[in-house]
């Protein structure tokens, strides 16, 4: 096993892992200005197209449990829930296993404007450069989610 492949000792860790959020602050902020240039072509706040991509992969869900896979607050995730409501991109179900707690799910016209966003999305990221490999992005994923894990007792309400 060469000095690569090795785990880095925990101070030599935490000032790599600092490197990490150094470049997640400013691409997240940027990526979230690119989502809101594109609100004038698809409509969708950050935070509406946030909801709809989730209800997307996951299917119907209530707004406590949106905001617990979200990490936001169960506030937030209720606003962004409304205005898309609003704009008849969500609607509520009745929930089974919970009457106070309704099920929220895209509707069609929410499916269409969530595909539309992602289609946008993907042809953004087809030019990312760099030549970057299945392993590079499969290492990344790993640290990003390690990193995840560390905050997962952080209260978000």
């Amino acid at each position: 096993m060469n000095d690569i492949d090795k785990p880095l000792p925990p101070d030599e860790l935490a000032h790599r892992l600092t490197a990490v959020f150094d470049l997640m602050g400013p691409l997240y902020r940027r990526v979230q200005r690119k989502v809101e240039q594109g609100e004038a072509v698809e409509g969708l706040s950050v935070g509406v197209r946030a909801v709809l991509d989730l209800l997307g992969k996951q299917g119907p869900m209530t707004v406590p449990q949106m905001g617990r896979a979200q990490a936001l607050s169960r506030q937030f995730v209720q606003r962004m829930v409304n205005d898309a409501a609003a704009r008849g991109l969500v609607e509520s179900v009745p929930n089974p296993a919970h009457q106070r707690s309704p099920l929220i799910r895209l509707t069609d016209d929410g499916r269409a404007a969530i595909t539309a966003v992602l289609a946008r999305e993907h042809g953004i990221l087809r030019e990312v450069g760099g030549d970057l490999t299945d392993a590079e992005v499969t290492a990344c994923l790993r640290v990003l989610g390690e990193m995840l894990k560390l905050f997962d007792h952080v209260d978000v309400n």
